[in-house]
């Protein structure tokens, strides 16, 4: 929330008032605005303590539109999102961590309901802005620039728009209905995109279409291919060909026994998949122990429940026909894998290869200054922009994690620093606010509300049929949600400092613009600051 300035109220010396304390003080105090932990940690650097405040009044639209000036995939976003947002929010220090998003979820599925649309831009600006790329990245960067006024044309080699949220996540965490919407209102803002147009040499599309500055959002969709001795009768795919294959109406065959050979949450989407598909045997062989696991640990919850075995510190040495030779890993003084020349046999049908995706880079060849390092493209961190003006990129294709989060928040941090380059300008760091941390909380005013948990699909109908497993909230539980937040540094005017004060020295300013002292009459007995629940008020020097 952001809240109006305090101010000093200064009484004419002629006043006839009377029993005025301010010069009493040594301290006085002070309102200020904090920065709550999940806003810090959000990838997508959405302000989520700002649109829960809407939500916790059953403003679910505002709360909606406040959410997408940062993230225009809300419904996505609650499906995919790790929420590490939550990992960090002060409520779970008093019982559990407020179910962002769940909130988010919910929000997200209302507006597709209700057919909320996104807002276009107030003017046209003249420029034309080429992204390359339809998946979280460059469609994210197309909606941020084209609120902001510009022409967008996003290039898609493929022949859907997602990327790999369509590509590489399975529709039992992502029904396609819901990222088909939520793709097509950033269409219908005015952007264009045309699928199955690969993009071969950037420097020549940008100059036959004219365009003014280009982002390059291209996804990881080149698997990782290791040595695996194996016979010709053996059954070798990668996990990003199985799938992509999903999407069409031939489905992969795996056969009945189904092992995967890697560590990440793509070897868990495969496992689950396979299950889905008839396998009555899925096994995850993974080189490390669980807790050097990349996989999200909820995803390996889901999958060990569903069925899916896994194989810890072993390592696939040959293939042949219907079966796996697995060497036994055992760890060092270090705690690294290192192989213990102890064998075993894995029956299986096929073998999955998960050991990662890389970025085809070829698009690139011949662009001058542009700097390729470890498979990724160097970026200036602050702007995203390449060693080449006015070429951008992000998500996949930069140092940085993988995911879909990430992704979002580099599309809407290149679109902002595009259109100040666009401008002839350079766009200031936005100055952030000190942190809200859990010791400036007031417990005493919080009562117990345990975390609202989301339904899940019974375990026979998730191995059977490719259901949507995780349900959402209903609105009284939304909203039971929403109101468990802290609100955790910023005032959300709860009158306490009115109240409490023993020289009525607080004013109230109105509804949504908070309050001021009367530093006249305040003379800094501090009971403001103990009674607030949030940590809104500091006590500072008086000659500050």
């Amino acid at each position: 929330m952001t809240m109006q300035k305090p101010f000093a109220i200064t009484l004419d010396p002629g006043s006839s008032l009377a029993n005025k304390t301010g010069t009493w003080r040594t301290e006085r105090p002070v309102y200020v605005n904090r920065l709550p932990p999940c806003n810090a940690q959000c990838p997508a650097g959405e302000d989520i303590q700002g649109w829960l405040f809407h939500a916790e009044s059953g403003d679910y639209e505002s709360a909606w539109r406040h959410l997408t000036q940062d993230n225009p995939f809300p419904a996505t976003m609650g499906r995919v999102c790790y929420h590490s947002c939550e990992g960090v929010c002060n409520r779970g220090q008093l019982d559990a961590a407020v179910g962002i998003n769940s909130v988010e979820r919910f929000l997200g599925d209302e507006a597709l309901k209700r057919g909320w649309k996104l807002d276009g831009p107030p003017a046209e600006t003249g420029k034309q802005v080429l992204v390359v790329g339809a998946g979280p990245c460059g469609m994210s960067a197309a909606y941020h620039l084209r609120r902001l006024g510009h022409a967008v044309t996003v290039l898609e080699a493929g022949p859907l728009m997602g990327g790999m949220m369509r590509f590489g996540i399975p529709k039992y965490r992502l029904p396609r209905e819901v990222l088909d919407a939520e793709m097509q209102r950033i269409i219908d803002m005015g952007v264009q995109v045309q699928l199955n147009t690969k993009v071969a040499d950037i420097a020549q599309t940008m100059a036959d279409g004219g365009f003014d500055a280009a982002f390059l959002a291209v996804g990881a969709h080149i698997a990782k291919r290791t040595y695996i001795p194996a016979k010709d009768s053996s059954r070798i795919l990668d996990a990003v060909a199985v799938l992509r294959s999903m999407e069409g109406e031939d489905k992969p065959l795996l056969g009945r026994r189904v092992v995967v050979y890697g560590g990440g949450n793509t070897a868990i989407d495969v496992a689950r998949t396979a299950k889905r598909l008839g396998a009555t045997e899925a096994i995850i062989v993974y080189r490390r122990t669980r807790e050097k696991m990349p996989a999200h640990d909820l995803e390996v919850e889901d999958a060990l429940a569903e069925g899916v075995m896994v194989k810890w510190l072993s390592t696939i040495k040959g293939a042949g026909e219907g079966f796996l030779t697995v060497e036994k890993m055992a760890l060092d003084a270090q705690g690294n894998p290192q192989p213990t020349g102890e064998f075993e046999t894995l029956e299986a049908d096929s073998l999955v290869l998960a050991l990662g995706q890389d970025v085809d880079l070829s698009l690139l060849q011949g662009v001058p200054g542009l700097v390729v390092k470890d498979g990724v493209v160097q970026v200036d961190p602050a702007t995203m922009m390449t060693g080449c003006p006015g070429l951008f990129a992000g998500g996949d294709m930069v140092p940085a994690d993988r995911n879909v989060t990430v992704a979002v928040g580099h599309g809407k941090k290149a679109a902002r620093h595009i259109d100040a380059w666009l401008q002839g300008t350079a766009r200031a760091p936005e100055p952030k606010h000190a942190p809200a941390s859990g010791d400036r909380i007031n417990p005493w005013y919080y009562s117990d509300a345990p975390h609202t948990v989301r339904p899940q699909l019974d375990l026979a109908r998730r191995t059977s049929s490719f259901d949507e497993v995780q349900g959402g909230l209903t609105e009284d539980n939304a909203l039971f949600e929403a109101r468990r937040c802290l609100s955790c540094g910023n005032c959300f005017e709860c009158d306490n400092c009115y109240g409490v004060c023993p020289d009525n020295a607080v004013i109230k300013l109105g509804p949504g613009k908070g309050f001021a002292f009367n530093y006249d009459y305040c003379k800094g007995c501090g009971v403001c600051v103990a009674e607030c629940p949030c940590g809104a008020i500091d006590m500072v020097a008086e000659d500050v």
